[in-house]
């Protein structure tokens, strides 16, 4: 029974989560009701209050949600590199791949940071892709026999790199000329740190 109860619950739990996300990429976080959430869910508000304790906490688990199956995807595309260089340019294609998901972007680089604040997204964020991102360039500058001085900042604009990037994209930007432009920051940042 008690198996049953756990299973029951984690059910509603993603329920809710999988209503919210479609409704957040969907309408954004502002203008998504909680009670919205609760119909296109199929339960309760009580269901909603007891998994989460606001629609800020729900919010931030459909992020940590979103941003854990970027970071799957970047280390699924990466994991059959030869170097530390193709694991980054195979993450890079990766997270463009994955960015493509309808609503990611919003959710993660709009809606994300507005509704929960910068310091939250950008700790969701370490946790998950940009935390790839900081161990896959140490692992390329210390293969190129770089100086690793300054990498929490040259992680942090290098993911901010990937963000506009993808923006971008999103806008109609050519994919193409993105990978290019993230191929030679990779490269540039080897070469002027030896």
């Amino acid at each position: 029974m008690a198996k049953n109860t756990r299973e029951g619950m984690e059910q509603t739990r993603q329920a809710l989560i999988a209503a919210a996300r479609r409704l957040f990429a969907e309408r954004g976080f502002a203008d998504t009701a909680t009670h919205d959430i609760v119909a296109a869910a199929g339960v309760t508000r009580g269901a909603l209050y007891h998994h989460f304790d606001d629609k800020r906490a729900l919010f931030e688990a459909v992020l940590a949600a979103e941003a854990e199956a970027v970071s799957a995807a970047i280390e699924a595309q990466s994991g059959e590199a030869t170097s530390a260089r193709e694991a980054l340019l195979s993450g890079a294609k990766a997270y463009f791949d994955t960015m493509r998901e309808p609503g990611r972007t919003r959710l993660l680089l709009l809606d994300g940071p507005a509704g929960l604040g910068t310091a939250k997204v950008s700790k969701i964020d370490a946790e998950h892709a940009e935390g790839r991102l900081r161990e896959g360039l140490k692992a390329h500058l210390e293969e190129a026999g770089a100086s690793l001085e300054g990498l929490d900042a040259l992680t942090d604009l290098l993911s901010a790199a990937f963000d506009r990037a993808a923006l971008a994209i999103e806008a109609g930007g050519r994919r193409s000329e993105y990978e290019n432009a993230i191929r030679t920051l990779v490269d540039g940042l080897a070469q002027a740190r030896r």
